[in-house]
């Protein structure tokens, strides 16, 4: 968790600031799970896909969600069925850019949650969440 901590360089200001906190605070954990960075705040018209990892060969699409508290469901049930749709399109739209086979290239969707104090949140990470 320390080494976690480092990356967290000061308290965040507004909501952007807490976003590129906890997906940055997400990848170095993945990475420390021996997942492969590939991209991050991937782009497109249908949508943004916080992180594109990569475990072994399979391309891994993360969605990272941050809740102070779990007062209204949490961080994993802030991520709602149109949100895990556009992310499927983004998703896809990625796949096709970099030419890859959507078919034949292993893929999954996972979503990792941060949840309490932004310096040492509890991580819960949901493999092939959706």
């Amino acid at each position: 968790m320390e080494q976690l901590k480092k990356w967290l360089w000061n308290k965040p200001q507004t909501t952007t600031d807490t976003g590129k906190i906890t997906e940055n605070f997400a990848a170095r954990h993945l990475v420390l799970q021996n997942l492969s960075l590939v991209d991050q705040n991937f782009r497109s018209k249908f949508g943004e896909i916080d992180l594109i990892m990569l475990d072994k060969d399979t391309y891994v699409f993360v969605e990272v969600k941050y809740r102070k508290n779990n007062k209204y469901g949490g961080s994993l049930m802030a991520v709602s069925h149109s949100k895990q749709q556009k992310i499927r399109l983004c998703a896809k739209f990625y796949l096709q850019k970099h030419q890859l086979n959507e078919y034949n290239t292993p893929c999954r969707f996972d979503i990792v949650a941060l949840e309490g104090d932004i310096e040492t949140p509890q991580i819960n990470w949901l493999k092939n969440a959706f």
